[in-house]
């Protein structure tokens, strides 16, 4: 789980390609950990990430970026600090 220091980093986008390209940035641009990948259906996939405020940030906007140019980007965003109970929402 997140701790203190830490924040977890969420990207949504439409396309399995768009999503493993954007992933891939994110696992490259700095040091965080992929805890889940969601599928909603209709091409939807979220990603959910975890580490320190500073690289969470760095990956989701490389994510980002990378998901706006190699496909359909549907959100981004970053939550610092966040409550145990909303990690245990999406990891079992």
């Amino acid at each position: 789980m997140a701790g203190a220091g830490e924040a977890i980093g969420l990207i949504e986008t439409k396309g399995l390609v768009c999503h493993l390209v954007a992933t891939d940035a994110m696992c490259k641009a700095a040091d965080i950990e992929v805890l889940e990948q969601v599928s909603i259906g209709g091409g939807f996939v979220t990603t959910l990430i975890k580490g320190d405020v500073g690289s969470v940030r760095a990956a989701v906007d490389a994510g980002a970026q990378t998901a706006s140019q190699s496909g359909e980007l549907v959100s981004a965003h970053i939550i610092p600090r966040p409550e145990p109970a909303i990690i245990g929402l999406f990891v079992k």
